[in-house]
């Protein structure tokens, strides 16, 4: 047990703070801000979602870059799933965006510069499995996905975060209108978003190392 405890830190660390996240987030007295009122609370899950997204993406690159100088299958396969459960979060967190953007912003989809980014970012990053899917090949396939890694990573970045800037947005800290931080100074809601952000973050990681082991196991069945 204490062996578990030592090498799986992290994991009951991952548990911990994201039980802490749902029931805080959900439960705790938040500020009566104007128009957002109670939907403040989306804030533990909507940014967090998009902070690992970007993490898990990231890590996503560097293991893409592992694979092309090594070769390594190992990279090949973290790299996949994380770019996979990255994409994941993204959907989620675009969602959440969504239902919070209903009541702040009176609709769905405004065509926000920032909302447009968001599915745009995504739609290369489905391009990506896309891309994995039609080739046979497997070292073809993990070669030239790798390289696309990292071509979708340099897109998704002026997408996110210079584009929107550019323009006129609804986003907070976009376009002229001001940053959700300049409101959020109550202590409670940093209190649940900074371990939100970690916690989905650990969350994500630790998926994708499971389903890399799953697919490095059957990658090593077909080929015996």
């Amino acid at each position: 047990m204490d062996y578990l405890l030592k090498k799986d830190w992290w994991k009951w660390f991952c548990i911990a703070l994201l039980t802490y996240t749902i029931v805080a987030g959900l439960l705790v007295p938040v500020p009566r801000l104007n128009i957002l009122n109670e939907t403040i609370r989306v804030l533990h899950f909507h940014v967090p979602m998009w902070f690992g997204m970007i993490f898990l993406f990231m890590a996503s690159v560097i293991h893409a870059v592992k694979y092309l100088r090594s070769g390594n299958n190992n990279s090949d396969a973290f790299s996949s799933e994380l770019a996979s459960i990255g994409l994941y979060f993204g959907v989620f967190g675009i969602l959440s965006g969504m239902l919070w953007a209903r009541f702040a912003w009176g609709e769905f989809w405004s065509n926000d510069p920032k909302q447009n980014a968001a599915a745009i970012s995504l739609l290369i990053y489905l391009a990506y499995f896309v891309l994995r899917g039609s080739l046979q090949d497997q070292q073809q396939r993990s070669r030239i996905s790798a390289v696309y890694n990292i071509f979708a990573f340099s897109l998704m970045i002026p997408l996110l975060f210079i584009l929107p800037r550019m323009t006129d947005s609804l986003h907070p800290g976009n376009g002229g209108n001001p940053a959700l931080s300049i409101y959020d100074t109550n202590s409670t809601l940093k209190a649940v978003f900074y371990p939100a952000v970690i916690g989905w973050t650990l969350l994500g990681f630790w998926i994708a190392s499971i389903a890399s082991r799953i697919s490095l196991t059957k990658q090593k069945l077909e080929d015996a």
